[in-house]
């Protein structure tokens, strides 16, 4: 069986470092968990993170289409691990 290729995605749990643009086109750094995605409206996604330096809880939700770059500070390898076994299992 082929090796199946690493595919990069976000994934619940890891750090990341995401710059987007703010007001007035200034940039934006924002530092936390990622927890998943959110829905703003009916067209528009965004990333739902925690942030590292507010309160405990707090989060920030950024639209996709403001984010210019993301650095993975720590990844959450739980989550890749059980991705991996769901896909060795093949039904005909």
């Amino acid at each position: 069986m082929k090796k199946k290729q690493k595919s990069w995605q976000l994934t619940e749990g890891s750090k990341y470092k995401i710059y987007s643009l703010g007001a007035k086109d200034t940039l934006l750094e924002t530092v936390g968990i990622f927890k998943g995605f959110a829905s703003l409206g009916l067209d528009e996604i965004g990333l739902c993170m925690e942030l590292e330096k507010r309160k405990k809880g707090a989060l920030r939700i950024i639209p996709l289409h403001s984010i210019l770059a993301i650095d993975v500070l720590s990844e959450n390898k739980v989550k890749e691990e059980e991705e991996e076994q769901e896909d060795t299992h093949y039904y005909g």
